[in-house]
């Protein structure tokens, strides 16, 4: 049974207008905020990708847990990871096998302080959160194996067991892990609402369109709404929260 909340609204502005969120059932979701994918030495940074709006998204991402916490609002990372024997990479031939081995995950590898590690396996330094977001006490942290944080996780179960109904998106990479689990939200009736400073994209970052930009239109066309940590910030602070 679902705890009875009081309600305490907010109204945010996104690019499609004011939407009035209840905090009282919201969680805050930081999506694969990792090292491999947003430090020197991760996976991307190791194929040559250009982490530069990755990095961008961490100083407003950790204005927004600031603000999301003392307003207590539950924050939720997600992180995408492996077992060292990667028995839940997939079955061999599977797309998820074949397209994460091509990725070098499970690859040995060392990290900066010259320790061990390895390619997006769980429990490493390399999908460790970044050190500027770093789980506090009382945050909630779930491994995923997917792109979405909804498949073959509990995280469905954790949200519904403290009564969220909408949930403020952060992280990265916003066409695929972010776009993802958006979705499968959105299928679950969460209203989502995607902080676009707070996320990236550096797939696809020289096309005439960005990914990043692709992805957004896509959400405020037909899965959630798109605002900032601006006006998410400014939504707390007009409602007294």
């Amino acid at each position: 049974m679902e705890e009875q909340l009081t309600e305490r609204v907010v109204n945010i502005e996104t690019t499609r207008g004011s939407v009035a969120v209840d905090l009282a059932r919201a969680a805050l979701l930081v999506v694969d905020m990792q090292n491999d994918f947003g430090s020197k030495g991760g996976m991307f940074d190791r194929a040559g990708f250009d982490t530069s709006s990755i990095r961008g998204a961490v100083e407003p991402t950790a204005r927004v847990l600031v603000s999301a916490r003392r307003a207590a609002v539950p924050v939720v990372y997600l992180k995408m990871a492996f077992q060292p024997d990667l028995s839940d990479l997939g079955a061999p031939g599977s797309p998820s096998r074949e397209r994460h081995l091509g990725w070098s995950v499970g690859e040995r590898v060392t990290d900066p302080s010259g320790r061990p590690s390895r390619i997006l396996i769980r429990d490493t330094w390399n999908t460790d959160v970044l050190d500027e977001l770093k789980p506090q006490p009382g945050d909630l942290v779930v491994y995923k194996n997917r792109f979405s944080g909804f498949y073959g996780t509990d995280l469905d179960s954790i949200l519904a067991s403290r009564g969220v109904k909408w949930l403020i998106v952060t992280g990265c990479t916003t066409s695929v892990c972010v776009e993802s689990t958006i979705r499968d939200a959105m299928f679950r009736d969460y209203a989502c609402v995607l902080l676009a400073d707070c996320s990236a994209e550096p797939i696809g970052s020289d096309l005439p369109r960005t990914n990043h930009e692709a992805s957004l239109l896509l959400v405020e066309a037909a899965f959630g709404s798109v605002s900032s940590s601006a006006q998410f910030l400014r939504a707390l602070e007009t409602g007294g929260i």
